[in-house]
């Protein structure tokens, strides 16, 4: 026990006062024995011993009351066992992405987190709140209790890193007290190592009744024909299979196709064929699940022609024209010497065929080509020079060339998760006509490869990026050392890599990828481009280059759904954005590794844990109740007591 004021203590003296007066009430007087009272004598004994105990009694109820009354001034308490934090600075860190639009027995998790904050969290308590979309700095429920109720979803995902990177921001003398919010779908073991241990951190987990949920993930062009267009939706299904969901397909908001698909397996894809025109709408699921990856918004333009070139001899650029035939591309071929650097730039695709040395002026117009977007391929000579081929590939990524092998190799091999080879085949191929080189170089390279020899090594492999790709091949194509001109392959690898990923008629972006975007447009330095629909505008990150305007969105717009790209009134393009499906699985949850830290049912037992642990137990009234106690002892042993 402690004591609050103990030099009050020292009043204890005055309880000397009330034992001096009971001594002096109990002198000693000399008797005297007179014969008319002797009959009185055995009653005056037996008062005379009352009359002590009485006194007795009122000294030891006095002396109780006043050390009583003195302690209760002192204010005793019992020391809190976690005193030392009593001074910690609060932070709520609440997970509002979509993955925690889960119900759960009171409703969809974060609504109901939200509302156990403004009932639980004490009015007096000063605290700071971090989302994934905004942040409040010391501030107290009452102050944000209207931003509370308007909480949206976040596009943002949960990131535990960048929440505890702003808390360490904030430097203090005073510890930190962590209260963490969140479902723990895609929490991994290595953002936990981000947690200060010297943070007192707790963990809420609202868990969902139900983890059953279908998204749709992704929309592509599976056939062009005369009149329409097949595309094909990637749907994918989590938790329970077997249930029909129906899928409808909208264009400006009208309702053009509408069918039920039945999961067998994860994933599903279904097909749909519309008129060959501009499509600006979005296709959409129904399910129990969650309900931001129910809708995928995307647009399809007219295709514009592909400009590619070949930079090398005609006689080995005559397969091209016939695949990059006229109705799609603008197809042309360059001698080195006679190449129009300026027409570079203009390109969509530039094949390097067969060079034995590439001038430096070439590499340092291509490095620029690929970074604003467009599509390299590279078909070696057997008389390339190696220290200047490899330089060169060195500036795209890790690919290097070794010897030249004067040895007959077969093709077997496809990569058919490869992006270049998406949507091409029904089916994986198994017997296909193997077509074969007699001399190539071996390389070393860590990008997976596109098609393989039968020795495993790369035939054809590539670098990418979000918004183009250098495709390198490690042997000659020409007649005299291979038959892949003859190959049933040799039209869809060439195919598409001559279609560059931003002009092959859909667009579907993803809100929070980095990646540039590239629109032809010619544009004055005063003039802004912006991106709006009838719900939100905003400004993008722009350049302009030459005849195209890189634009980056960063982590607009905050809302999913078709948008058009605008120079002032002129509508310059179609462009639709989506959430990230990377919470549809809420499968992902992960508890496990939680166990070293403390895992809270609600907000309220965090609270009621804190001031019970945190707060001095104060006994001085139990000592006030005690000397008033004592006070009516008293009286009633002086009334009552003869």
């Amino acid at each position: 026990m402690q004591f609050k004021h103990p030099e009050i203590l020292y009043f204890l003296f005055l309880l000397v006062i009330p034992i001096l007066v009971h001594l002096f009430q109990l002198r000693h007087f000399k008797k005297e024995y007179f014969t008319n009272v002797r009959f009185l004598k055995e009653l005056s004994i037996q008062t005379r011993k009352s009359s002590k105990i009485k006194k007795w009694l009122l000294l030891a109820t006095r002396l109780l009351l006043l050390i009583f009354i003195i302690i209760a001034f002192a204010q005793p308490f019992f020391k809190a066992k976690d005193s030392k934090n009593s001074s910690n600075e609060m932070y709520i860190v609440l997970d509002n992405s979509f993955s925690m639009q889960a119900k759960g027995q009171k409703g969809e998790l974060l609504k109901r987190a939200v509302q156990e904050l403004l009932e639980n969290t004490p009015e007096n308590q000063t605290f700071s709140l971090i989302t994934n979309s905004e942040t409040f700095w010391n501030t107290d429920i009452k102050s944000i209790r209207t931003e509370l109720q308007n909480l949206k979803y976040s596009a943002l995902p949960f990131q535990l890193e960048s929440a505890m990177a702003k808390i360490k921001s904030r430097k203090s003398a005073f510890n930190k007290d962590v209260v963490i919010i969140t479902d723990a779908v895609g929490l991994e073991p290595k953002q936990l190592k981000s947690i200060n241990p010297d943070f007192n951190t707790y963990f809420i987990i609202p868990e969902a009744e139900q983890k059953n949920n279908t998204s749709i993930d992704s929309v592509f062009i599976h056939q062009t024909l005369d009149d329409f267009y097949e595309i094909g939706l990637k749907l994918s299904a989590f938790g329970e299979k077997n249930k029909e969901i129906p899928v409808a397909l909208y264009n400006q908001n009208k309702l053009i196709a509408k069918t039920l698909t039945k999961f067998e397996t994860k994933d599903k894809t279904i097909y749909f064929t519309i008129p060959k025109k501009d499509f600006h709408g979005y296709a959409s699921i129904t399910d129990n699940g969650l309900e931001y990856d129910n809708s995928l918004y995307f647009s399809i333009s007219k295709p514009k022609k592909n400009n590619i070139i070949s930079i090398g001899t005609a006689e080995k650029s005559n397969f091209l024209s016939r695949i990059y035939t006229n109705d799609e591309f603008n197809f042309n071929n360059f001698a080195i010497e006679t190449l129009d650097y300026n027409a570079i730039e203009k390109q969509n695709t530039i094949v390097l065929n067969e060079l034995d040395e590439i001038p430096q002026a070439l590499q340092t117009t291509l490095k620029s080509f690929v970074e604003k977007g467009g599509n390299l391929v590279l078909i070696p000579s057997a008389k390339v020079s190696m220290a200047n081929l490899n330089p060169f590939l060195k500036i795209f990524g890790n690919i290097q060339f070794k010897s030249l092998e004067n040895k007959e190799k077969l093709i077997t091999k496809i990569n058919f998760n490869h992006p270049l080879f998406s949507g091409v085949f029904e089916n994986k191929i198994d017997n296909f006509q193997f077509p074969k080189t007699k001399n190539s170089f071996s390389i070393s390279s860590s990008n997976p490869a596109v098609l393989y020899y039968e020795d495993q090594n790369a035939f054809l492999t590539s670098i990418g990026n979000a918004i183009s790709s250098v495709y390198v091949f490690t042997a000659p194509i020409n007649l005299e050392n291979s038959n892949f001109q003859q190959s049933p392959l040799i039209v869809p690898t060439f195919y598409k890599m001559g279609i560059n990923n931003q002009n092959n008629g859909v667009n579907a972006l993803t809100i929070g990828n980095n990646n540039p975007f590239y629109i032809d447009a010619i544009v004055s330095k005063d003039e802004i481009l912006k991106v709006k629909n009838e719900m939100e505008t905003f400004i993008p990150v722009q350049q302009i280059l030459n005849d195209k305007v890189k634009l980056t969105f960063n982590d607009f717009p905050e809302q999913a759904g078709n948008f058009g790209i605008y120079n002032q009134k002129e509508r310059l393009q179609n462009i639709s954005f989506n959430y990230n499906r990377n919470e549809s699985d809420l499968a992902q949850a992960n508890e496990n590794g939680l166990s070293e830290y403390k895992i809270i049912d609600s907000i309220e037992t965090v609270f009621n844990s804190l001031q019970t642990d945190r707060t001095d137990n104060q006994i001085w009234k139990w000592f006030v109740i005690f000397a008033l106690l004592f006070l009516l002892t008293e009286m009633a042993i002086i009334r009552f007591v003869k």
